[in-house]
């Protein structure tokens, strides 16, 4: 899975997936939440949030506003 709904449950629907179909409502809340995972070594995953908005309306209004950096701790 790609991202999911947000709202009162847990990976709520809309469930965004390669497989999912339909279509995306505007002013929905979503999660995109691409990751690398690496068997017995870990992984990471970018976590971002954003609002559906027509292209007319500006697009995707990006609600996660971290930088997407590499920081080493």
């Amino acid at each position: 899975m790609t991202g999911h709904g947000v709202g009162l449950e847990i990976e709520e629907d809309p469930q965004l997936a390669p497989t999912a179909m339909g279509k995306l409502d505007a002013c929905v809340p979503v999660t995109v939440e691409p990751g690398v995972h690496l068997p017995g070594r870990g992984g990471v995953r970018i976590d971002d949030t954003l609002v559906v908005r027509p292209e007319a309306d500006g697009g995707p209004e990006l609600l996660t506003m971290t930088t997407k950096e590499l920081l080493a701790l």
